[in-house]
């Protein structure tokens, strides 16, 4: 399924959705690799098999396949650690905060793609997955790599436009 096969299927009561959807990709803000891996990433963070199929289609046609993993890859990681830190964060009990995660994060030191590719995904994952701590530390690592905050304001938007 493509993408423009995806927004014909959005009914006439999310018309902003099909509209929103139809202006992200002529985002000029974000790289095509950014653009696409925020796309699928945030498409595998819905857990929505028929956005997943048209977001997959339109990557692997536009990024390199090891962009494609790892898109896939931050996805996966921040599944796993939007859970374990969200309840660090809200969690009443501090002693949480001094023990660690002990959970294996080997993608984040080598993703396979710009290393602000792999925090903006990771960032727009977070959002869906509504981690405040992983929003933050990716924020700042994205303001450290001197990305612009209309780049980091158009992931969280096409976050916001997948998830819908």
């Amino acid at each position: 399924m493509s993408i423009e096969q995806l927004k014909d299927q959005i009914p006439d009561f999310a018309k902003d959705v099909r509209l929103n959807l139809a202006s992200i990709l002529s985002d000029e803000t974000l790289s095509p690799q950014s653009k696409y891996g925020l796309l699928l990433a945030t498409a595998i963070a819905v857990r929505n098999p028929v956005v997943i199929a048209a977001m997959e289609s339109a990557a692997a046609v536009v990024i390199t396949p090891a962009a494609v993993a790892a898109a896939k890859s931050a996805a996966s990681m921040m599944a796993m650690n939007n859970v374990y830190y969200r309840f660090v964060h809200l969690a009443s009990n501090p002693e949480y905060k001094t023990m660690p995660a002990r959970l294996r994060m080997n993608v984040i030191g080598n993703p396979g793609v710009d290393k602000a590719d792999f925090e903006l995904w990771s960032l727009a994952v977070s959002a869906i997955n509504g981690c405040g701590a992983c929003m933050d530390a990716h924020e700042k690592a994205l303001r450290e790599a001197g990305v612009s905050s209309a780049a980091i304001q158009s992931a969280v938007r096409f976050a916001a436009i997948v998830q819908s």
